[in-house]
């Protein structure tokens, strides 16, 4: 635009001394006519003067006859008479003429002056009018161009940026499992970990809300959960157990709570050493655990922290080569997910609750808006949520990296535990069984045997009215009183 309004600038100059020259050359054209009729005038005259006085001297030649010859000159008298009459008439029409010419020239002088004073108002704002109607349609013809190759550089150069943010960002991708191994000194573990009677069993999976599966594999047990955080801790758990070697239920739920507690610091490290990779400062401490979280967290099988890093790394590369802050996008990109560690009774996308989440702690707004808008969700102020937008796409299109199969199955155990949680009474509810059986542990003092046993069929019948799923589900209800008193 700077460009265009210093060319409409030199265009009106350009019209400005053009209309100037103009006018000195409609001047002297004027003059050089007004000279040409005069001069056209003065020969004219001269002629008629030159004729007059050939016709004086022939009347002095005929005045010198008429001494000699009367009879010629009363013969040419008539025409003399004759002759003077025409040249009177003739010198009435050379007078005529004068006055003609005269006439003329004072209206060719009018129509000089009122060519003169247009052209230097009047002829001078036509001029430029006409000319600032070119000049825009040629402006705007050059904005057009410009605006064309503006966007086709900009889509080659957002190629080239995204491909070179690809190339230096090399991450890998593990495939979460919904199982956990645990090796055993000896086979003989196994019958302890059972109890008399499966007690140990039962009470690891009630507190845990773990299926442990014991099967004929030699020295070793199977822990299976869709949650990876509860089986993690039930894998700590069943560890201690195992080195400590005193099995029953109290320890059990002892180790268990030992191990929740060990889990929380882990996940605390988790999200400190997420942000040491990154560089990432400032964050509340309450943030920093929704990200060790996300580390045990999948979407679509891919691993939320590896897939939230991954972002971060490439929207700080992306931004750093469009001139904007780095580290913002870095940050941007950290957290645009951590709605997803938060517990799934929070109604809302994983946008908003991570928007409010981060609200909460005074994130920047820039942060606050890629959160929630890098879906299209909401209207992106800044450039950020873009840059959010396109790495989340990278990182999740990349072969390998996602698994429908396995998000389809979470959802529907993390939907069967949430039907189970539904009913008033209801303490804990654990799908386990790969969905195939959802334990449900009820508050004693809220439900007696009796409305345990109903509880389960309305369970039930939930469950075959709000899912759908592969085979039958069984819906174990546990009411478990306990009375305990300490000798001292």
């Amino acid at each position: 635009m700077a460009d265009a309004e210093g060319l409409a600038d030199r265009i009106i100059a350009d019209a400005k001394k053009e209309a100037e020259i103009r006018k000195k050359e409609a001047v002297l054209e004027a003059k050089d006519e007004w000279y040409k009729a005069k001069a056209n005038f003065d020969r004219q005259i001269e002629n008629q003067r030159r004729e007059i006085k050939k016709e004086e001297e022939a009347i002095r030649r005929h005045a010198e006859e008429q001494d000699q010859k009367a009879d010629v000159l009363n013969r040419k008298g008539k025409e003399q008479q004759n002759r003077e009459r025409s040249l009177a008439a003739r010198g009435r029409g050379i007078q005529a003429r004068g006055d003609e010419l005269q006439r003329l020239i004072r209206e060719q002088n009018t129509q000089l002056e009122r060519a003169a004073s247009m052209s230097s108002d009047e002829a001078k704002k036509i001029l430029m009018q006409n000319l600032e109607g070119e000049a825009r349609l040629e402006v705007a013809a050059r904005v057009k161009d410009i605006r064309e190759k503006a966007e086709q550089n900009a889509e080659r150069e957002a190629r080239d940026i995204i491909v070179q943010a690809i190339y230096r960002c090399a991450a890998d991708h593990t495939v979460e499992t919904t199982v956990s191994v645990v090796s055993l000194p000896s086979d003989e573990m196994k019958g302890r970990i059972i109890g008399r009677e499966g007690r140990n069993i039962r009470a690891f999976e009630t507190t845990t809300g773990v299926d442990v599966i014991v099967d004929d594999t030699p020295e070793a047990i199977i822990l299976s959960s869709y949650d990876p955080i509860r089986r993690e801790i039930a894998k700590m758990a069943m560890e201690k157990l195992i080195q400590d070697g005193r099995i029953h239920p109290s320890r059990i739920e002892e180790l268990v709570e030992k191990a929740t507690n060990e889990m929380e610091v882990i996940i605390r490290e988790a999200g400190e050493q997420a942000c040491f990779e990154l560089g990432i400062h400032g964050l509340h401490q309450d943030i920093i655990r929704m990200l060790g979280k996300l580390s045990y967290r999948t979407s679509y099988g891919q691993n939320v922290l590896a897939h939230s890093k991954e972002v971060s790394m490439l929207c700080g590369i992306m931004a750093a080569q469009l001139g904007l802050d780095p580290d913002l996008a870095k940050r941007s990109g950290l957290l645009h997910d951590v709605g997803k560690a938060i517990d799934r009774e929070t109604e809302g996308t994983h946008t908003e609750i991570g928007a409010r989440f981060a609200a909460r702690y005074n994130e920047h707004p820039v942060v606050i808006n890629a959160i929630e808008a890098h879906h299209g969700d909401v209207l992106q102020e800044t450039p950020y949520p873009v840059l959010v937008a396109a790495a989340d796409a990278i990182s999740g299109s990349r072969p390998g990296a996602r698994r429908e199969p396995l998000e389809g199955y979470v959802k529907r155990l993390e939907k069967l535990e949430e039907l189970a949680d539904s009913f008033q009474g209801v303490a804990k509810a654990f799908a386990i069984q790969a969905g195939r059986e959802v334990r449900v542990i009820v508050e004693p003092q809220e439900l007696d045997d009796s409305s345990a046993l109903a509880l389960a069929s309305d369970i039930a019948e939930k469950i075959q009215t709000e899912m759908q799923y592969p085979g039958q589900i069984k819906v174990t209800v546990i009411r478990e009183t306990r009375s305990v008193e300490y000798a001292r």
